[in-house]
């Protein structure tokens, strides 16, 4: 799933490439992925692109005040074209869920592999009309995300940091990988308790944090979207590399494995050299 570094490099890719141009079509390959239905697509036909900008993991074209705002979900992408085929796409036919053109000649496609379905596109005259930004937490690179204010959003919180950290009204951006990766920086267990960590550990969590997303943002700089997966792969410390040697320590990449997902940690940097259990409502072995 593209998660916020990625979704800021896609959202510089589609800001340099649609400078000065207008909107010239949007249409559906998946009747459901659009989820509201005024203004209609045909409503963006001829309208300039203002900007581009990001909630979270949402993508938003301001079109003249109308915002296409996509989702990619797990297994949503997004596909460029310097010169959009001029076909028609014709719901059902393709992975394609929706194309937008524009005024050059180029455009791009929304696609999505597998049978769950859950890429989403809105058009909507307020971003925050859409439910997942109205619901949005902070975002971690923002300017007055400091630590006081982390600190402040931990305090009394009963709940698993690697879970808090991936939930999207707690915090905005942070996903599976990323989760795992601040984690192994910050050396904590996936399942330490928010409420028990000390001021040294939440300094330790922040600074991770801010560490790890920055990083990620920079190297994704600057990429177009087909590389973009790659990079993030490539970029990984721990997560997506189970049986593989730590970085930092050289132990083994361990994995918890759940019901529709996983996470990856190194025992020896973040849990004192004890293996989690594998299986759901993981603890520490005795």
């Amino acid at each position: 799933m593209p998660e916020l570094p990625e979704v800021q490099a896609l959202v510089d890719f589609l800001a340099e490439r649609t400078a000065g141009l207008a909107v010239t079509g949007v249409e559906l390959g998946s009747f459901s992925v659009l989820k509201t239905f005024d203004p209609p697509p045909q409503a963006l036909a001829g309208v300039p692109v203002d900007s581009v900008s990001r909630h979270g993991k949402f993508v938003d074209l301001d079109c003249d005040g109308i915002h296409l705002v996509f989702h990619l979900a797990r297994a949503g992408w997004l596909r460029w074209s310097d010169a959009i085929p001029n076909t028609v796409l014709r719901p059902g036919k393709s992975p394609i869920a929706l194309r937008t053109r524009f005024s050059d000649g180029s455009g791009f496609d929304l696609t999505e592999a597998g049978t769950k379905k859950r890429l989403a596109a809105y058009l909507v005259r307020d971003p925050h009309d859409v439910p997942g930004i109205a619901t949005l937490g902070p975002d971690p690179l923002a300017d007055d995300f400091t630590r006081e204010a982390f600190g402040a959003l931990l305090a009394g919180r009963r709940a698993q940091v690697k879970g808090l950290l991936r939930d999207q009204g707690f915090i905005a951006g942070i996903g599976n990988a990323y989760s795992d990766e601040i984690l192994h920086v910050a050396k904590m267990s996936p399942f330490a308790m928010a409420s028990s960590l000390d001021e040294a550990a939440v300094d330790r969590l922040y600074a991770a944090l801010r560490e790890t997303l920055a990083g990620a943002v920079a190297a994704a700089s600057g990429k177009p979207a087909v590389e973009l997966k790659d990079a993030k792969r490539a970029g990984m410390r721990v997560h997506g590399r189970t049986g593989e040697t730590c970085p930092v320590c050289g132990d083994t990449v361990r994995e918890v494995s759940f019901a529709d997902s996983s996470l990856q940690y190194c025992a020896t940097c973040q849990t004192g050299g004890k293996p989690l259990a594998d299986r759901r409502m993981s603890r520490l072995l005795k």
